[in-house]
């Protein structure tokens, strides 16, 4: 570390920033900065998110004392800063097999609490700790911050209700407010919000106020009555506070989220009140650093390895799935009036930016609500329309219920695109998109697409929103797409990659090959060639359900052998197995994917060949199961039996 961090080198831990004054606080605020530019520049890394609460964090790790307190972060994607203070400033390896974990970790530190960096459940966390601390009778203080852009989830406001049910029952809520969570964050609580940055006078705040509240989850049409009536003052209407305060939640600020003073001061107050206290902080995304404050796209919340000078990446990873998914999206809004996108504040991340200038009247961001997002995926299906709603696919596991039972069940045509599905790998356990094609297999009716390339991406979606009567799902992985994968012939609804050799008196192995795991099945085909295993590999394209052709197609091999980057629970590999003893084909199967645990932080790359999801791990294996068969097929076990071996 460089000798312009001599302070930051000095802190070992929380407590050695009370040996601080104010100067060197503003010192060591900035010198936070410089690390973290030159640090993820490096590596890559959530950037502009954690430039914004540099004050914010020391001033919490001043004021209370972790991890004897707790002090939780939503989503954590901004807890670089709280990891320097407790001890962890070897950045070389962030979010890379061995090094730091982007997120919090409990493996990495006693000073992390809660790792599941899905957002809106901070609120639930810290609800479910006071509440413990009150049971067994202790002390400690429960701090929770959570972000203007986590705050549009449902599950905060559940959250909210019921921490001030109790108000008696101390608990610290840190709005950290920098009208973003990715993009600038919208919606009727980011307006109410807003209005608390620029208090407004009594006519205007009550007419813009109405409407705002009318729609905010919780408190809306009962909140509006009170605040109209004459039992609130004048001075009440245009304080900030009346929001909060109705909901019995005292309120303090807005504090400037960048004055360590008045952080501190604020913080302490809170410590001090005996109930649940929420802190307004305002504060800048990317503060510091230019190139950060220039991007009004996201103010680099995540940045790819960077110059640092610049901002500028350093190397381009060529088209990804992501831009090719949108840019047929704006072609078929050209083409079909009736085609609108849903996003839950990605909009740019999930690729619909594009789609939302050509046409901003179809395009709904609905905040950090998944499962609002599918409700009123179906009423817009419902409607007369047909929606496209594109999140990853770790974050469509919040919304099963509604994809079920309220899209599935009334049979409305709503296409869910899935971004980064399968292993995602640096962002760790939660950002694995490893349990779509799972949890959606027991939904009745829906059907899944597996694009294996661009081509098939372009191809699926079109299929898919032509679909009215059903759900759809396409779903693709994070990164570069790679190379066209032409079929060679088609066999039922499913493209044929690869044939056995003419005159080999047909095939040894079915190989079923899901997405953009075809590139590697093929190689596998190769390897298994080379030891005289003959091999016919199959694209189903569209997974689920199973492709009436694939059971009478398998009656003709030896071994049928699934490949998906999905988990072997539940995944493409049951459900093969399980149509073919629905039609009475009763051949070894074997399934590879990914085992059923959460996987570290890692390359792709380097989870695959750990978990050996790789072509020379699974030709090994085939080779050896056929093997098997040749040696003890006289009889003395079942195909179920070698299959088990």
């Amino acid at each position: 570390m460089g000798d312009g961090w001599d302070l930051l080198t000095r802190v070992k831990g929380p407590r050695d920033l009370d040996r601080l004054g104010p100067e060197q606080l503003d010192r060591l605020a900035a010198q936070i900065r410089s690390f973290l530019v030159d640090a993820v520049s490096k590596t890559g890394g959530h950037l502009g998110p954690n430039l914004g609460v540099v004050e914010l964090t020391i001033a919490l790790h001043r004021v209370f004392d972790s991890p004897k307190d707790k002090v939780l972060f939503d989503t954590g994607h901004q807890s670089y800063v709280h990891k320097l203070l407790t001890g962890r400033q070897d950045f070389s390896k962030l979010k890379g097999k061995g090094g730091l974990s982007g997120y919090p970790s409990r493996a990495e530190s006693e000073h992390d609490i809660i790792e599941n960096s899905h957002a809106s459940t901070v609120l639930g966390w810290a609800d479910g700790l006071a509440k413990a601390n009150q049971v067994l009778g202790r002390e400690d203080h429960v701090v929770a911050v959570i972000g203007d852009g986590a705050l549009t989830g449902g599950m905060a406001w559940e959250a909210l209700n019921n921490i001030a049910a109790a108000k008696d029952r101390p608990l610290v809520i840190v709005v950290n407010d920098n009208e973003r969570s990715y993009a600038p964050t919208i919606g009727g609580l980011a307006n109410h919000l807003a209005t608390l940055r620029t208090t407004d006078g009594y006519e205007r705040f009550l007419a813009r106020g109405k409407d705002i509240l009318e729609r905010t989850p919780v408190v809306g049409r009962p909140l509006y009555e009170t605040l109209h009536g004459a039992k609130k003052g004048l001075k009440d209407f245009i304080a900030p506070q009346g929001m909060f305060e109705d909901l019995g939640l005292k309120y303090v600020g807005p504090i400037d989220g960048h004055d360590l003073e008045a952080l501190e001061s604020a913080l302490q107050r809170a410590k001090r009140f005996g109930g649940p206290v929420i802190i307004h902080c305002l504060t800048e995304k990317g503060r510091g650093y230019q190139p950060a404050l220039q991007d009004e796209a996201d103010r680099f919340h995540a940045v790819g390895k960077i110059h640092p000078d610049t901002g500028l990446p350093i190397a381009s990873s060529g088209v990804d799935w992501t831009s090719v998914f949108g840019e047929e999206m704006v072609k078929l809004g050209n083409e079909r009036a009736d085609i609108v996108a849903i996003t839950a504040a990605m909009l740019q991340p999930v690729g619909l930016e594009k789609f939302a200038k050509a046409f901003p009247d179809r395009v709904y961001d609905v905040g950090i609500a998944e499962q609002h997002g599918a409700v009123s995926a179906a009423g817009l299906a419902t409607g007369g329309l047909h929606p496209v709603f594109a999140v990853y696919a770790t974050f469509l596991n919040r919304a099963f219920d509604q994809v079920l039972m309220d899209v599935a069940l009334h049979d409305c045509g709503v296409t869910f695109v899935l971004d980064r599905a399968g292993i995602t790998g640096t962002d760790g356990a939660s950002h694995n998109g490893m349990w779509d094609m799972s949890i959606l297999q027991c939904v009745p009716n829906l059907r899944i697409a597996a694009p294996r390339d661009a081509d098939q991406v372009r191809a699926q979606l079109r299929e898919a929103v032509q679909v009215d009567d059903a759900p759809t799902v396409v779903r693709f992985s994070k990164g570069a797409v790679g190379p066209a994968v032409a079929a060679v012939g088609k066999v039922g609804g499913m493209d044929v990659l690869r044939r056995p050799a003419e005159g080999t008196g047909g095939a040894d192995v079915l190989l079923v090959s899901v997405g953009a795991l075809a590139p590697m099945c093929l190689e596998i085909a190769d390897l298994l060639d080379k030891q005289g295993i003959s091999t016919t590999v199959v694209d189903p394209r569209w997974v689920k359900p199973v492709d009436e052709a694939l059971a009478p197609l398998a009656e003709g091999h030896r071994v049928v052998v699934t490949v998906e980057d999905n988990s072997r629970a539940g995944g493409v590999g049951s459900a093969v197995a399980q149509s073919l003893r629905d039609a009475g084909v009763d051949i070894p199967l074997r399934d590879f994917g990914i085992p059923a645990r959460f996987l570290d932080h890692a390359s792709r790359k380097e989870l695959l060949a750990e978990i050996g999801l790789t072509a020379p791990d699974i030709a090994r294996q085939v080779t050896g199961l056929v093997s098997k068969i040749d040696g003890r097929l006289s009889g003395e076990l079942s195909a179920e039996e070698i299959a088990r071996d």
